[in-house]
């Protein structure tokens, strides 16, 4: 009777098995085709969508979405963000719904124009600070710099140089990119998933956050409601001011294709002003869509800066309001510039 029983269950399991395996697989009879050259439209494209049928089916109807937003068979991709997105279709027979998904790039419509600089005055900086966010604030420079065991976050007198306040990150921290926003400073560490929020004027830590999907911490800046992440791919994140948490982010991308390893972070006039790390240009980046509408060439200043072994990319943008000027340095750079953007 044991035995018996033992094949009884045997077999019942194999037949679970069995049709449990059978309705997990997904029937895929249809694709979904798009006018995308390459998978690529220009933002000023329409996006046409069709069904290719593979088995000629008699179809009810089909229901399109772009990143789950319900969208029509041909639909104007003006006002949508740049980057790779997924496309879905929802397919309607008459006893079964079936889907099928693609994905699209939108690139911009325009190629980047190219802007040029004066400089305006040369200031002393610390040659031995591996600069990763600047901030200029009610005439003082705040700067965070990075690398395990040197990593720090200073208030700076621009002019001369001088040291007012100095905040050693403990060993294991590798400091990134800050900003300031309503009496706050917020500063990144690179790979430990941290970032610190401390009071402005004391520079005392006031808490810490984590970040969510964005991995990695690069760059900071804000426009007076929103902060803005960068994590050392194409994309920028938006951080809710009170919770830290992370709500959407843009795609950087020009008419070719996406700028990644974007850094340091400035907010000047509407646009975000982005270091590319291992370059030495400024790419000047549409907030709302992503669209990379101007470059900025710093590579002459790297040459007038001390050279020496260690001397490693531009990186530190800053910008003053009230004269409406950038101040850029680099990484272990012995020079701060103060310089005018020029179209």
């Amino acid at each position: 009777m044991s035995i018996y029983k033992s094949f009884t269950i045997i077999f019942l399991s194999l037949i679970i098995t069995s049709c449990g395996s059978s309705s997990s697989q997904k029937k895929n009879d249809f694709a979904i085709k798009t006018n995308a050259l390459k998978g690529n439209l220009s933002i000023s494209d329409t996006l046409n969508l069709t069904i290719i049928n593979k088995k000629s089916y008699t179809i009810d109807s089909v229901s399109y979405t772009l990143n789950g937003e319900k969208i029509e068979k041909n639909h104007i991709l003006i006002n949508h963000k740049l980057g790779k997105h997924e496309i879905e279709a929802t397919i309607y027979l008459k006893d079964e719904t079936q889907k099928a998904k693609t994905s699209v790039t939108i690139l911009n419509n325009e190629a980047p124009k190219i802007y040029t600089f004066n400089i305006i005055n040369e200031y002393p900086h610390d040659i031995t600070s591996y600069t990763q966010g600047l901030e200029f604030y009610e005439d003082f420079i705040y700067e965070s710099t990075g690398q395990y065991k040197e990593s720090k976050l200073r208030k700076i007198v621009y002019k001369t140089g001088e040291v007012l306040k100095n905040i050693n990150l403990s060993d294991e921290y590798f400091g990134e990119g800050l900003t300031i926003l309503n009496g706050k400073l917020y500063q990144l560490t690179w790979q430990e998933n941290t970032g610190f929020v401390y009071d402005l004027e004391r520079l005392e830590r006031l808490s810490t956050f984590k970040y969510g999907a964005s991995k990695e911490g690069w760059g900071l800046c804000n426009d007076g409601e929103t902060i803005f992440k960068s994590d050392g791919t194409e994309k920028i994140w938006t951080l809710n001011p009170e919770t830290l948490e992370e709500q959407d982010y843009i795609q950087v991308f020009t008419n070719k294709g996406k700028i990644g390893r974007i850094n340091e972070l400035e907010w000047i006039d509407g646009y975000i002003y982005a270091n590319i790390y291992g370059k030495n240009g400024v790419a000047i980046i549409n907030p709302v869509n992503g669209a990379v509408v101007g470059v900025v060439d710093f590579s002459p200043l790297r040459k007038k800066v001390t050279q020496h072994p260690k001397l490693d990319v531009l990186n530190g943008l800053a910008f003053n309001t009230k004269t409406e000027t950038l101040f850029v340095t680099g990484k272990l750079w012995d020079k701060l510039f103060e310089v005018e953007i020029i179209k």
